[in-house]
């Protein structure tokens, strides 16, 4: 199952500039989610990261990864509506970095569920090569109503 920028954005409550996903390419709801993020010049963080030599901001990577995460937990029928937090992060090494032009491919798999907690491992690639690689913990939220 793939999933559009439109289907995301009714998933998440994400929106411009801070949405970081803009297809999910698999999805196993609960279990682990693979997404992509194109990475433009016109990107805002680039005007301040770097002037000269643009470079995403590594915890921004973490962001796109955790909303990965997000839309595989928050599409199971059972959490549908609610928010989900990203709580902490373990284990992060960044190993390229990620420039103008690139197209982050952004896949989480869950490694442990407990309640309303849990860990995802979580890789983001480019062209193959790792650009971050981290364990990241969540929280799911309350469901809120959309406006």
């Amino acid at each position: 199952m793939t999933l559009s920028a439109q289907q995301i954005q009714a998933i998440l409550p994400h929106r411009y500039p801070f949405l970081l996903v803009d297809r999910i390419t698999e999805i196993e709801d609960g279990k682990r989610a693979v997404g992509l993020k194109n990475v433009s010049i016109n990107e805002d963080f680039f005007n301040g990261h770097f002037p000269g030599y643009p470079v995403m901001p590594g915890v921004l990577i973490i962001e796109a990864l955790a909303q990965v995460g997000g839309v595989a937990l928050l599409n199971k029928e059972e959490n549908k509506g609610r928010l989900a937090f990203l709580t902490g992060v373990d284990n992060c090494r960044f190993k390229r970095q990620v420039v103008p032009g690139d197209q982050l491919r952004l896949e989480v798999e869950f490694v442990k569920l407990r309640g309303a907690m849990g860990k995802g491992h979580a890789i983001a690639t480019v062209d193959g090569e790792i650009a971050c690689e981290t364990d990241i913990l969540f929280a799911l939220g309350p469901v809120v109503e959309k406006e």
